[in-house]
């Protein structure tokens, strides 16, 4: 408890150097005139917005602050690059014959341009969803069913700003597709299930249409201050069969298995949730965290899909989820175990993509038993 506490205490003043240092170089850029009463205000108001994503995650009467604090992660991200990029290169102007006043406002400008296209651009790819197709192959037989289009989205982050037009994008798009099947790997909602409602989301995705229905399982952010089992019904009326370290057969045909989150305590191993599956029919398996790959290859699951990624979302974390995962994102094939890893539809925190753009995936599946 005393290293989580050092831990935590480290990294706050870690940011809050971080958080000075972007609002000394701000103010320097503004160059405005001296005042105690200016620099106060200033102070204040960069604290409060500086502060304002964890004090709106407290305070959920205000989702005023929570907006806030969203744009500020984007702002104070692309600023911590651009900001001692912009130094570097006046400290090499400084070696020419350049006006050194001039040249410190065109490089504030010329950041400030940046920025405002950086978050632009990652808004646009966070609310612009695009398909991606994959096909699968499957030796087993299926029953009568010789192929399976399923569509799977995942990390909606529904809430706040992933709201309800965002949500009726997907629903107009997902029946597009003419789905048999839909698949939610999990954070359906953002922490806040009274946001979720509040929107009237849930009313939204009961006009998802698939011949076998949909299901769902749930991940690190599906969370509710009552009770698993009370988010659970909450997410059933909206329409889905939630599969929490569960498994089910769809139409006496294939299997389908849900697992609780990895950061769940309780959560079953895969031996335990295979030990009545039928494994000559095949076995696609939910699970929001794509860290357990080879438990369900060694346990005969045929096809895996998960999210949680999001494709490290912004530049460059994209680096760290590639190196934390196995399969981190797209597709993945070894032998005949398949494994789908998405970017999610949805963002969390800042509503920006930069390196990632929100998808729904189209996975093509043929059963050749």
């Amino acid at each position: 408890m005393e290293m989580f506490i050092f831990i935590a205490i480290a990294m706050l003043a870690v940011y809050g150097l971080l958080v000075y240092y972007v609002g000394r170089s701000v103010w320097k850029w503004v160059n405005p005139r001296p005042s105690l009463v200016l620099k106060i205000i200033y102070a204040v108001v960069l604290t409060v917005v500086a502060t304002s994503f964890i004090t709106g995650r407290f305070i959920g009467s205000v989702p005023l602050l929570s907006m806030i604090g969203s744009y500020w992660m984007a702002v104070f991200y692309l600023l911590i690059i651009l900001i001692p990029v912009m130094h570097i290169v006046l400290l090499l102007l400084k070696l020419t014959t350049l006006p050194r006043h001039t040249v410190q406002k065109a490089a504030g400008y010329a950041v400030l341009v940046l920025l405002i296209g950086l978050i632009s651009y990652g808004s646009y790819n966070a609310y612009s969803p695009v398909v991606r197709t994959y096909e699968v192959k499957i030796e087993k037989n299926a029953g009568g069913l010789d192929n399976l289009n399923v569509v799977l989205a995942s990390d909606m982050h529904f809430g706040l700003l992933s709201g309800k037009s965002h949500a009726e994008r997907m629903v107009k798009e997902i029946n597009a597709l003419q789905p048999d099947l839909i698949l939610f790997p999990g954070d359906i909602i953002d922490d806040d299930l009274d946001a979720y409602l509040r929107q009237g989301i849930d009313e939204v995705l009961t006009g998802l249409e698939a011949r076998y229905g949909v299901y769902a399982s749930l991940g690190n952010h599906d969370r509710d201050p009552i009770g698993m089992q009370a988010l659970i019904d909450t997410l059933e009326r909206s329409g889905m069969t939630v599969l929490y370290d569960e498994s089910l057969v769809v139409e006496d045909q294939l299997t389908l298995v849900g697992r609780k989150d990895y950061s769940d305590r309780n959560r079953s191993n895969m031996a335990t949730l295979m030990q009545d599956v039928d494994l000559s029919k095949p076995v696609i398996v939910l699970d929001h965290q794509p860290n357990a790959l080879q438990e369900a290859r060694e346990q005969g699951a045929d096809l895996i899909v998960s999210g949680h990624t999001h494709r490290g979302q912004v530049f460059p974390a994209h680096l760290i989820t590639r190196a934390l995962f196995e399969n981190d994102y797209g597709y993945m094939q070894q032998g005949s175990f398949h494994s789908i890893v998405t970017s999610g539809y949805g963002f969390w925190g800042p509503p920006i993509r930069l390196g990632s753009q929100s998808e729904i995936v189209m996975i093509q599946v043929a059963f050749e038993g």
